[in-house]
């Protein structure tokens, strides 16, 4: 964040020449460099992790670049000869400035996702022989304790392994994975949060294995850019469509890790097609109950007009979440992208679950117009009761939504200070989908002024109504809602401060009705303290107070996470978190060296405490803690 918040450089290339997708790579003034790759046009994968270099230098009138980016490490079409997309961009934070080589529309998001609007490289001969071949082994140990484990607890227990990764270049564009005996040590780990709904949480991938090429995967995700400021901040969540294919499912059950034993992977392109294939087998785990399970994914997707495209996808568990029988998706998507700001979406996928018949499918409609002043979205989306996509995401079932938003946004010449007005409203009606019943109401207006420095602040107020069917306890608590109806209103105000400051953030306050009570939100979100040019600091807090008639109860949520960049390959970074809802103090410190490129080493300390008040040892309730040491080396040809 500290990076992309800087001054800066960026280009990105369109190897395929589709005007759709892209590899960038972004580097600033001290020679901090990122890189990410972006799939019809938005969806950014920021930790695909390719080898290139860079160096920059500084005079008193600016600052140079250059950079080095092999062959190898970018996939393109076969041929010697090469037709090329190509964007270069430059940030000037203090200005609050972005230029770019060729003219992109406001409406289009960050001006390097707009690769259709890229210049055209001509003239470009790559080498013969191009294919890859990386071999990545690696080494691991550490100590590890763990008071709750089955079948008796473990203390400063020694443990070592090793492993393998490979990767083959089968032709220019199509690339294979294996992977043997996959580790995640050196993950970090999750951030936590607080559950105020009766839905399912999502939390994101973050293990290499799986982040790299993952666009490939994506189903029915197109780039839209309506705003979607509104529900971001309702009580009630958003993100309701089913995700088909979430990697998480993979590798980890009832929050405990499975060992991977080993997979591959097949990713690249095909003409017009979009190929993407991934077998992984797991095997047992004590206390989650984990058996050998084997995951399998088949995803191709076609291009087709200038900026759309059409595509399937297959999920495969052999052996469903019930213990009984597999589980598998079958599902098709289309998006349609016109002109510079008008979008259509669909799907329809049903999901085949041994002992479970009827009342198994979903599919979505959606129309998008983004453009910069005005923006209008309808979307209706149906999940049925028995939709069980088990290698994806699904936060709530047995639905069905309409939902319609509109936004006004001018551009006030006549007010220096001001950059934009955000004007927007929208409704979402939820049925469910098996006795039409209403269980969600959510109406909201939203006003929001971006200021010429970046800062921004508005105000939110929802009307809601929720059909509890059965009661729940927001958060895991004591305090129980029971069945029933109920409508509710509140008011969110928003400020945040523009990116490019030393002290920066988002801070909102809401208070309003909850159910059959009230709740008063305090947040500070994407918090960031710039102490130098190396060292950082990022707090967040969340704090709720809920008062129901059954009882009333607070939750605290608290994070800190410290960035030092002793150079561009070698930083430290630290997680400290505190849950009151599950009375946690957790600690992830994480020092990651890349020696050379690819080649990296990883020391890890992680802790967890229980910092229950009814203990009589409050602030020595030590739940786990680990120390590892993980190094790893790349040899390519």
């Amino acid at each position: 964040l500290q990076l992309i918040q800087n001054d800066s450089f960026s280009m990105s290339f369109d190897t395929f020449y589709d005007r759709r997708n892209g590899a960038a790579f972004m580097i600033n003034p001290l020679g901090g460099f990122f890189d990410y790759q972006i799939t019809d046009e938005g969806n950014p994968n920021n930790d695909w992790n390719p080898i290139w270099d860079s160096r920059t230098g500084r005079f008193d009138g600016g600052w140079t670049v250059e950079t080095r980016v092999p062959f190898k490490s970018l996939r393109f079409q076969p041929g010697q000869s090469q037709l090329w997309g190509l964007q270069l961009g430059r940030t000037i934070r203090r200005r609050n400035e972005s230029a770019y080589l060729t003219r992109v529309p406001i409406s289009g998001g960050p001006g390097m996702f707009r690769v259709s609007a890229g210049a055209t490289l001509t003239g470009m001969e790559v080498p013969r022989g191009n294919r890859v071949l990386e071999v990545k082994p690696y080494a691991i140990g550490g100590l590890a304790t763990d008071v709750n484990a089955v079948p008796e607890p473990i203390r400063n227990e020694g443990t070592g392994d090793v492993g393998l990764d490979v990767k083959f270049g089968v032709t220019e564009n199509l690339t294979a994975d294996f992977t043997y005996n996959t580790d995640f040590a050196q993950v970090e780990v999750d951030e936590q949060q607080v559950n105020l709904t009766r839905f399912n949480l999502f939390f994101p991938e973050k293990r290499e294995f799986f982040l790299e090429g993952r666009g490939i995967f994506d189903f029915a995700r197109g780039s839209f850019r309506t705003a979607r400021s509104l529900r971001r901040g309702s009580v009630l969540g958003g993100g309701d469509a089913p995700t088909m294919f979430y990697s998480r499912r993979i590798g980890l059950q009832g929050g405990q890790a499975v060992p991977i034993l080993g997979g591959g992977r097949l990713t690249g392109k095909v003409g017009a097609f979009d190929v993407g294939a991934l077998n992984i087998q797991t095997g047992n785990e004590a206390v989650s109950g984990a058996r050998d399970t084997n995951f399998t994914v088949l995803r191709v997707k076609r291009d087709i007009l200038r900026r759309s495209s059409v595509g399937g996808i297959v999920t495969s568990r052999s052996l469903s979440l019930s213990g009984h029988g597999s589980n598998q998706v079958y599902g098709t998507d289309a998006v349609f992208s016109f002109f510079d700001s008008v979008n259509l979406l669909g799907y329809y996928a049903r999901t085949r679950t041994t002992g479970v018949a009827d009342r198994d499918t979903s599919y979505q409609a959606r129309f998008d117009y983004g453009a910069d002043r005005y923006g209008l979205e309808v979307d209706h989306l149906l999940v049925e009761d028995n939709f069980r996509p088990e290698v994806g995401f699904l936060r709530r079932r047995n639905f069905r939504r309409t939902s319609l938003s509109g936004r006004f946004s001018p551009r006030p010449r006549s007010i220096e200070s001001v950059r934009q007005f955000v004007l927007e409203a929208s409704h979402d009606y939820f049925l469910t989908a098996d006795t039409g019943l209403v269980e969600t109401r959510l109406n909201q207006i939203a006003f929001q002024t971006e200021l010429e420095n970046s800062d921004q602040f508005g105000v939110r107020l929802s009307d809601s109504y929720e059909l509890l069917q059965r009661p729940f306890s927001p958060s895991g608590g004591d305090v129980a809602i029971p069945a029933g109806g109920y409508g509710f209103s509140d008011v969110r105000l928003t400020y945040a401060l523009g990116p490019q400051r030393i002290l920066n953030g988002r801070a909102e306050v809401a208070t309003g009705g909850y159910f059959d009570g009230e709740i008063t939100s305090v947040d500070l979100s994407r918090g960031r303290v710039d102490l130098s040019s190396r060292l950082s600091v990022e707090p967040s807090i969340s704090f709720n107070w809920i008062d129901l008639p059954g009882g009333s109860f607070r939750t605290d949520l608290a994070r800190a996470r410290v960035n030092y960049t002793f150079s561009p390959r070698m930083f430290f970074s630290g997680l400290l978190q505190y849950n009151s809802a599950n009375r946690t103090l957790g600690t992830n410190l994480r020092l990651r060296w890349e020696y050379s490129p690819g080649s990296e080493l990883f020391v890890v300390y992680t802790e967890e405490q229980d910092t229950d008040p009814l203990r009589p040892d409050r602030y020595d309730g030590f739940r786990d803690r680990g120390f590892v040491i993980k190094i790893t080396r790349l040899f390519r040809n």
